[in-house]
């Protein structure tokens, strides 16, 4: 197989639909063609779909990492792990090319997302991931998603005057007065300064998490699918609306 030939075939693969990336849904074809994503550059197509996950997709805890992309949309909020699962199955759904980076961070970012009646169940280190986002034959980082727009504000209107470097909520940002989320054709963080372990490149979500799993197991992945996240949710869905 010749260079060329073997990087259009990789390029395919960063492309494909899976369980996970289902991007043939109707509900997100459907998406796609209300938005008129695939009619815009490349550039737009990004920095479009990626500020509808970011704002229109809150943040807030779903039942589980593997979700489908169609599933996460059906929610209508998520993490980190599924708002890019349905930010990757997005822009391939328009023919951008994605891929998936793992890793974990610790789980004091969380506190304060996380009431603290909750957190000793929380593990130390969280699976976490961000996708990477092809344009211009260079990969560009995207985790600047994670977080919505309203629920970040209420948080920088409680501590964006005290401090600049920051830790909790769900943020672990160098700058919490002004961090890199908005979409200029370079690289968006929001959690990366509490990343603790890196479990580098997927082409897609489904084999990392066949290799790692998901965060919890047993009675607390029950408790947590059924009851511990509504409590969460409720209490980002709180901050989101009345502040800290």
């Amino acid at each position: 197989m010749t260079t060329t030939a073997k990087q259009n075939e990789i390029t395919k693969q960063h492309l494909q639909t899976t369980a996970m990336l289902d991007f043939k849904h109707p509900s997100i074809q459907s998406l796609v063609d209300k938005r008129d994503w695939a009619q815009l550059s490349q550039y737009d197509a990004i920095g479009a779909i990626y500020t509808y996950v970011r704002d229109e997709i809150q943040f807030g805890y779903n039942a589980d990492d593997r979700l489908s992309a169609s599933q996460v949309l059906k929610d209508g909020y998520g993490q980190c792990n599924t708002k890019g699962t349905l930010l990757m199955a997005l822009f391939r759904a328009v023919g951008i090319p994605s891929r998936f980076h793992g890793f974990t961070i610790f789980n004091e970012l969380q506190r304060g997302a996380i009431p603290n009646y909750l957190f000793s169940i929380a593990p130390k280190r969280i699976i976490h991931s961000w996708v990477e986002v092809e344009l211009d034959n260079r990969w560009i980082n995207l985790e600047g998603y994670i977080i919505d727009s309203d629920y970040l504000a209420q948080v920088q209107q409680s501590f964006g005057k005290q401090c600049q470097q920051f830790s909790g909520f769900g943020i672990a940002t160098k700058s919490l007065s002004n961090p890199d989320i908005d979409w200029r054709g370079e690289d968006t963080y929001i959690q990366s300064e509490g990343i603790a372990d890196d479990f580098g490149l997927y082409i897609q979500p489904d084999d990392f998490y066949k290799s790692y799993g998901s965060n919890l197991s047993g009675i607390k992945k029950f408790l947590f699918r059924y009851l511990l996240r509504h409590l969460m949710n409720a209490n980002v869905n709180r901050i989101r609306a009345k502040g800290i």
